[in-house]
Formats: C-alpha cells, sequence, structure tokens
C-alpha cells in the first residue's frame, strides 16, 4: 500500500505539491478571518488556591486573579518629592482611568507599605482583568508603558502585565545548521534542501492548523514555539531518512519512480511508525487532566502528525521533480547554499545588512554561475564505500568484541548524569531568573532591595464573615508566622457590611524559594490560624505563589500515571513490531536511562545553577512543573524514532542473512550516518533555543538536545550493539502463544513489487538468505562418512 501511494505521488506530483499548496492558502485565509486565541491557566480543581480565586471573583470582582504588575520606582531626592510625585501621581490616574484596570498607588490612603523605608523606592500594584486572554494581556502591557512620563529617576516594570515577550527566532539558527550538517553529510545540495523544504511545508501547515484549533482548545502561548521547535527536527529528520533510502535505492539501480516507491515502502514505512509513536506520546498529556497540558500536548502532536504526512506524500512528490538528479551538485548550487547558511545566521545575530549581503550573493553566483565554467561544473560524487570499510561498521565490530564492559561503560555514565534528578524540585521561577538587561528583572531587584525579596510575590488569604470576628488579631496571627515579613491590614468587600476579607502577605523569602513553599504549607496548616478557628472563619491560601504550588503538586500526583501508560503502550507496540520482548524491553529501559540523563543535567544547570550564566539566566530555580512530563513525552517519542529506524534496519538484515552479530553491524553501518546527521540536526535545532529569552523556551531546548545527543551517542552507539551481542538470537525470541495473540505490523517494509522473488518462500514470507561478503568465513562443506 505504502509502496503504491509513493508512486502516485511521484507520477502525480503535480497535483500533490499543487494540493499542498492549496491547503497552506485555506489555512492562511481561515487564520486571518478566525485568528488566534492562546492563553490558558495554571488552575488546578479541587485546590484550596483555587476555591480562594472562586471567593476573590465573588467578593471582589476578581482582584489578584487577573494579570498582575507593578510599577517601581526609585528617586535619590524621595518619591514624596514634588518633581518625583507629581508625575508619578498623574501617571497612576491615567492608568485608573483605562477601561479595566485597577491600580494601587503608594500615595493612596489606602496603601499598605508601599514606600520603603528610607523613601527612595515605591511601586503600584496594577491589574488587568481576568477577562483578557493571554494576546491581549501581552498588547495591553505594552500600552500602558508607553504611557509612561519621561523622568529623570529610575522607573521599571515588572509581573506578568508586564512581562517582555519576544518571539523566537532562534530557529533560524537551526535551519543553518541543518544545511552546514546535511551538506557535509551527504555532499548534495538538493539531498539536502528536499528535507528542508518538506519539513518547513509540514510545519507551515501544522502551525496554522494549531492556529486554529486554539480557538477550540485551550492552548498555552508558548504552544506555537514548542511545535516549531519540535516541527522543525522531526520534519526534518522524517525526510532526512526517507531521502537516504532513495539514494541508496538509485545506487542499486533502480528508476526514480521504483525507487520512490521503495523508500516509501522501507523508510517511509519506519517514519510512519516512528511517527505515531512521538504523536502518541504527546497524546498521553491528555490524561493528565487540566487544560494547560492538554493544549500543548494537542498542539504539539498537530504538528508531528502534518510533517509525518508532508514526509510520505509531499516528499516523494518532490522526488518526482528531482530524479536522478538528486546526486547531481553543481559548484554554484554549493556556494550558494553555503551563502543561505551564512545569511541565516546573520539574520540570526540581528545584522540584517550582512545578511542582505550573503542572500544577493547567492543570487548573483545561481543566476552568473551558469555561464562561468568552474561554477557550472558538476562536482564528483563521493565515493561509496564498501560496508566493512566504514567506520560505524568497525566501531560496532569493536563494541561487539567487548559486549560487558561497553555495556557497563554506558549505563555508568548514564547513571552518573542521572543521580541530580533525584533532587528534582517542582515549582515555578520568579523574574530573579530573567537577564538584568530586561526591565522585569531590574524591577525585581528594586523590589528586593527596598522591601525584601518576598514583595515579589505576596500571598493572598481570603476569608467569608459569616458574623463578627477578631479580624486584628487573625492579622496579628498571620504576621506573627515564621516566614511572613509583613501583612496588610484586612481588606473588606464592603465597607459598611463586610461579607469577605482579604489580606496579602509578604514572605521573607523569594517566591520560588523553597522556604516560601513551606510558608504556604504552614499557614495552611489545621493549627496555623487558632483565632481565625475560633471565631469560625475558614481562611483560605491563595495567590500565584499558592496556586503555583497546588499546580506542581497536582502534576506531581499525575505525572506518575503518565509515565506509565507511555511506557506500557511503547512496550507492546515495539513487541508487535519487532516480534521480540527483549527488544521491547530494552527499548524502553535505554530510552528511559537518556531521560533520566537528561533529567539530570537539567537539574544541575537550570536548578543548581551549574554554569547557569553560559545559558543566559540570572540564577538557579525550581523546574517547572509541566516541563518534566513534556520532555518525557516528546523525548520518549524521538528516541524510539531512532529505535525504530536502527532496528527495523538491523531486523532487516538479520531476516535476510540469520546472522545476528552481522546484521548488528551492518544496521548499526547502514544508519550510522543518517543517524548521527538526523541527531546532529536536532540537537543544533532545540540547542538553538538557548538564545531565547525565555527561561521555560531556554529549558525545553537544552532538555532535548541534551537527551537527543545521549541517546544518538551513548545508546546508539554503546548499548545498543553490546546488549545485542550479549542476547545473541535471543534479541529475537518471542513466546509463540504471545505471537498469534499480537497482530502483525510490518515496519521493515520489502520494497515495491521490484524484490528479488527468492527473498521469499512459498507463503509469501521471507526466509534468511546467507549472503557471502569479503571477510565471511566459508561454509563447510558435509560429507558423508
Amino acid at each position: 500500500m505504502l509502496a503504491r501511494l509513493g508512486r502516485w505521488c511521484h507520477d502525480n506530483r503535480w497535483r500533490v505539491v499543487g494540493a499542498w499548496i492549496a491547503v497552506i492558502v485555506v489555512l492562511v485565509v481561515a487564520t486571518a478571518g478566525a485568528g488566534q486565541n492562546f492563553g490558558a491557566s495554571f488552575e488546578t480543581p479541587d485546590s484550596e488556591g483555587g476555591d480562594g480565586f472562586d471567593l476573590i471573583d465573588e467578593y471582589f470582582g476578581g482582584q489578584g486573579s487577573g494579570f498582575p504588575g507593578r510599577v517601581v520606582f526609585r528617586a535619590e531626592q524621595g518619591v514624596d518629592d514634588p518633581s518625583v510625585r507629581g508625575p508619578m501621581d498623574a501617571y497612576f490616574t491615567e492608568l485608573a482611568a483605562q477601561d479595566g484596570i485597577a491600580v494601587v498607588s503608594p500615595y493612596d490612603p489606602q496603601a499598605f507599605g508601599q514606600i520603603s523605608e528610607d523613601g527612595t523606592i515605591a511601586f503600584a500594584q496594577v491589574e488587568a482583568p481576568s477577562t483578557l486572554t493571554d494576546s491581549e494581556a501581552e498588547q495591553l502591557g505594552p500600552e500602558l508603558k508607553d504611557l509612561a512620563p519621561e523622568v529623570d529617576f529610575q522607573v521599571e516594570f515588572g509581573g506578568e502585565l508586564f512581562f517582555e515577550f519576544h518571539p523566537p527566532e532562534s530557529e533560524i539558527f537551526g535551519l543553518a545548521f541543518a544545511i552546514f550538517i546535511l551538506i557535509a553529510a551527504f555532499g548534495s545540495v538538493v539531498a539536502m534542501g528536499l528535507p528542508i523544504g518538506v519539513a518547513l511545508g509540514g510545519i507551515a501547515t501544522g502551525v496554522l492548523s494549531v492556529g486554529l484549533v486554539s480557538n477550540l482548545v485551550e492552548m498555552p502561548d508558548f504552544t506555537l514555539t514548542l511545535a516549531v521547535m519540535i516541527g522543525l527536527g522531526v520534519g526534518i529528520d522524517y525526510a532526512l531518512f526517507i531521502v537516504t533510502r532513495y539514494r541508496d535505492e538509485l545506487h542499486a539501480g533502480h528508476d526514480s519512480a521504483t525507487a520512490t516507491a521503495r523508500a516509501i515502502d522501507t523508510a517511509g514505512r519506519a517514519v510512519l511508525f516512528a511517527g505515531t509513536t512521538v504523536v502518541i506520546s504527546l497524546l498521553g498529556l491528555l490524561l493528565i487532566g487540566l487544560g494547560f497540558v492538554r493544549g500543548l500536548g494537542i498542539g504539539s502532536s498537530m504538528t508531528v502528525l502534518v510533517t509525518m504526512i508532508a514526509s510520505v506524500t509531499l516528499l516523494p512528490a518532490l522526488l518526482g521533480f528531482i530524479g536522478p538528479r538528486i546526486e547531481v551538485t553543481k559548484a554554484r548550487g554549493l556556494f550558494a547554499a553555503v551563502l543561505v547558511a551564512l545569511a541565516l545566521v546573520s539574520v540570526g545575530v540581528g545584522v540584517a545588512p550582512l545578511a542582505a549581503g550573503f542572500a544577493g550573493l547567492a543570487l548573483i553566483i545561481l543566476i552568473v554561475g551558469a555561464w562561468l565554467p568552474k561554477l557550472r561544473d558538476t562536482l564528483p560524487a563521493r565515493r561509496v564505500k564498501p560496508i566493512e570499510e566504514t567506520i560505524p561498521y568497525r566501531w560496532s565490530r569493536l563494541v561487539q568484541r567487548y559486549p560487558v564492559w561497553m555495556a557497563l561503560l554506558g549505563t555508568v555514565i548514564l547513571l552518573a548524569l542521572t543521580i541530580p534528578a533525584l533532587s528534582l524540585r517542582l515549582g515555578f521561577s520568579d523574574e530573579g531568573n530573567i537577564e538584568e538587561d530586561f526591565s522585569s528583572r531590574r524591577a525585581y531587584d528594586l523590589l528586593a532591595d527596598g522591601f525584601g525579596p518576598g514583595f515579589n510575590g505576596p500571598i493572598l488569604l481570603v476569608a467569608e464573615l459569616d458574623g463578627p470576628a477578631d479580624l486584628e488579631a487573625v492579622t496579628a496571627e498571620i504576621g506573627g508566622t515564621e516566614g511572613v515579613a509583613a501583612v496588610t491590614p484586612p481588606f473588606p468587600n464592603d465597607p459598611e457590611n463586610p461579607t469577605a476579607v482579604i489580606w496579602r502577605a509578604f514572605p521573607t523569602t523569594s517566591p520560588q524559594d523553597v522556604e516560601t513553599d513551606d510558608l504556604v504549607k504552614r499557614l495552611r496548616a489545621d493549627d496555623a490560624l487558632p483565632g481565625a478557628q475560633a471565631d469560625g472563619l475558614d481562611v483560605l491560601v491563595t495567590g500565584s505563589v499558592a496556586i503555583n504550588q497546588d499546580f506542581s503538586q497536582f502534576l506531581a500526583r499525575r505525572i506518575p500515571i503518565f509515565f506509565t501508560a507511555v511506557l506500557l503502550l511503547s512496550f507492546l507496540l515495539l513487541m508487535t513490531v519487532f516480534r521480540s520482548v527483549l527488544v521491547a524491553v530494552k527499548a524502553v529501559i535505554m530510552n528511559m536511562l537518556s531521560i533520566g540523563a537528561a533529567y539530570g543535567l537539567v537539574v544541575a544547570i537550570f536548578q543548581w545553577g551549574w554554569g547557569i550564566e553560559l545559558v543566559g539566566l540570572g540564577r538557579g530555580g525550581p523546574i517547572e512543573p509541566f516541563i518534566p512530563m513534556m520532555l518525557f513525552a516528546i523525548v520518549f517519542g524521538l528516541s524510539m524514532d531512532y529505535e525504530v529506524f536502527l532496528l527495523s534496519r538491523v531486523r532487516e538484515e538479520w531476516k535476510r542473512t540469520g546472522d545476528n552479530a552481522r546484521s548488528v553491524a551492518d544496521g548499526l553501518a547502514s544508519t550510522a550516518r543518517v543517524i548521527t546527521a538526523a541527531a546532529a540536526i536536532m540537537v543544533f535545532v532545540f540547542g538553538s533555543f538557548l538564545l531565547e529569552t525565555d527561561r521555560v523556551v531556554k529549558l525545553f531546548g537544552f532538555g532535548l538536545a541534551a537527551a537527543i545527543a545521549l541517546d544518538a551517542t551513548i545508546v546508539r552507539l554503546l548499548l545498543v550493539p553490546a546488549t545485542m551481542e550479549l542476547l545473541g538470537d535471543r534479541n529475537w525470541w518471542m513466546p509463540k502463544w504471545l505471537d498469534r495473540l499480537l497482530p502483525e505490523l510490518d515496519v521493515e517494509g520489502h520494497g515495491s513489487d521490484d524484490e528479488d522473488p527468492s527473498d521469499r518462500n512459498g507463503h509469501g514470507e521471507y526466509v534468511p538468505r546467507h549472503a557471502a561478503r569479503p571477510g565471511d568465513e566459508p561454509e563447510p562443506e558435509l560429507v558423508n562418512t
């Protein structure tokens, strides 16, 4: 079926390409009309923080549950000096006049502790309504900033409302590095351009689709960033595996249509299975039961699904246009490709004139080079070495010579890197992690200097009033709790007839510190506020710090369920495909080892702060609670890609030769170059996101890059050949009763209808066919005695 699909797309290439263009145009028009609606909250079901926000919404009109912001200013002459108070008071009045904006100025009578003791630092609390979407809040923040007066003292803006979001541009670097890597690995400009073109087509379609679905499904604002990151990596990888197999089929003497059919039926089949595994892993996030996480899973899986479809439909159509010219590289094309890559790098670093120069020079070379003999010449094709002369083949043989030591070495390295993950602390980092170039970081530092670090994350306490209560005693108990630096007087919803009150407690530590989490737990303890209990008050602890803690604890309870479901399903899929229990067990264990090692590196850098300056952050902090789950889903799926591509080739060789050791060496040698190139591209694509400003994006990029690097080196080059050598033919053991129960899923494929009929028996099944190669010992001749 896949062979027929590949041949049909090849022969009907104009229709296929036209259909893809039409789909993209329709999506562009639909997105322009419907728009996008990204935005998600971190509220968790059945949590005290959520119940507290409900009370605030009911009695205080949502105060404290919207988009908070702070305007922090410092003046050496004192914030009460007329030259300071005049323009700032007028600014706060103008802010309060904006629709839906609530402002508590430090000059207001009801303000509490908003001017530092030395009188040089003050802050105003600004809040936009919770009815806004994330996108609307992102647009509103800069508009409110623009209203600020021009003054000769320091004014900074912090908080969620004024968060400085910059659209990601680092994928430009990923594309540039992909060009360099593909040219170096394959020496063909066309073979380089096809994977990138298919990946971009799939990403464009996927991102537009995700934008439309955001109107129906709750998705956080960085879903598109994550979708582009994953789509670019898997899109290039999937197309690269198929293009490589296509070139192999051309080298075997097949014409373009047959080579395309065979490539789609073999590598394309593995791509479909690998991509399905990634999609299933991402959709496993639906088990968490939170809209925020569900949106991330749906958005990411949609992009992977579209790029996977592009690999088996759009790519064969493009191969029909290229044909055997995929092996031809003109000198001018090589020079132009390198210049385009340099232009992309120039765009990434923000040097537009240099980028324009490189792009213009590339265009000149393409046009003028057609008449210049040196640039018009075709570069000689690389000599294809016999498989026994390749470095991967020799490496596999070396590993297979010392399998026990190699397996121990790989396992010890991964376990050592996993050790930091044992101290993983889930939570949300604060603005103290941002680089000092940003106003939000400077506002954070000003507040910490003037009032203490806890003023950057106040804790809200709210209670309903059913009768008379000694609120002053409750306020004293809150202020006397260990870890509380200050607490505001109770603020009633109605001064004349109050039915609810709210307090703001300021911790002695920053919002991301573990001591602040401990404070929330102390305030929530049953014996925390005896005066409130005596008066029958049910004081709920809420606010961003408390709700973040609830969110982290909720996810921590759900993560084991998600891990178990993904591991079990992946095990069943691998066992069904490769008809082996041990192969599936090994794959799951090895992938867990590489993911654990990646977790360890993430904790060491982003939580412990080892080398934190090298990734452009201020200090270490807790790991956002959804990141381990997302990394697991993505990395496990991508690791299974390499597992499927390698093992499908190993099993193909084993079924052909019946020699386990030779099959492992041949399979590793046949796939090493493409897996290495694909992994290098992914590492650069994901690693380039370290250049972004957002900590979450940096963390995702580093975690994915580290996991892929470990998987493509230690797992694929050490553990896989070593363990498969130790197990021998037991690699392919499957109980007969289980074999009968499992459905047949053929992931290797066997080419198109042009395959060698001698490879099949009378039942149409493949049988081992031992092929003598240089260096093989001749089989002994049997003699009757």
